[in-house]
């Protein structure tokens, strides 16, 4: 059994897919049931699982899964700006930014938000990420994940050099050091096609002086 699994790794897997492994089982959703209850597979929600850890010998990635739970999605906001060093605090939520309506998931692995975005601005800034276990998902660039935390905060449009920098280095908590060396072309290019232009404009005039 553990063999089986460890060909998945922590690569998600859909209804079809497990029960396709036990081929010998007439009634597939009786054995897929069997194997979430024995605890040989995760459900991620319905239809989409993952194998145990403990048997596929590989830690579960939960960017991998918050790409895979509802998309296309990829990794932003406060998730991403932790995964980068740029915000102190912990975030307990996977955060993404997805073209289709927004969504909250929940399983026993966390809690997964994903915040509708335009389709003009989905592609601006978003990469591919490898992790030393071979492990890829998709992220944005900080400076799209700023972009993005600007966007979805609701009232915020600051309009002054003093209050954009008090907003960032208080209520944030921002690594500055770090913002005055982003790619500001991505910046500029989030700004002519998303939300809150006024604002992130004036942060591409403060990092570029």
């Amino acid at each position: 059994m553990n063999n089986i699994w460890k060909q998945f790794g922590n690569t998600p897997m859909d209804f079809a897919m497990v029960a396709s492994l036990f081929p010998e089982y007439k009634c597939k959703h009786n054995k897929v049931s069997a194997l979430e209850k024995k605890g040989d597979i995760i459900r991620l929600k319905q239809g989409l699982y993952v194998p145990n850890p403990d048997l596929s010998g590989k830690q579960l990635s939960l960017f991998v899964i918050g790409n895979n739970l509802y998309g296309p999605s990829y990794i932003s906001l406060q998730s991403a700006l932790r995964y980068y060093g740029l915000i102190p605090e912990q975030v307990f939520t996977i955060c993404s930014m997805t073209m289709k309506r927004s969504q909250m998931f929940h399983n026993e692995l966390a809690w997964f938000e994903y915040v509708h975005i335009d389709k003009e601005v989905f592609p601006i800034g978003v990469r591919i990420e490898t992790s030393d276990d071979g492990t890829s998902f998709l992220i944005a660039t900080p400076e799209k994940a700023l972009c993005d935390l600007i966007s979805n905060i609701p009232y915020l449009n600051l309009r002054y050099e003093k209050e954009i920098l008090t907003w960032l280095e208080e209520d944030i908590r921002f690594d500055m050091d770090e913002m005055f060396k982003f790619d500001t072309s991505i910046m500029r290019e989030y700004a002519e096609v998303g939300k809150k232009k006024n604002m992130i404009n004036q942060i591409i005039k403060i990092i570029e002086g």
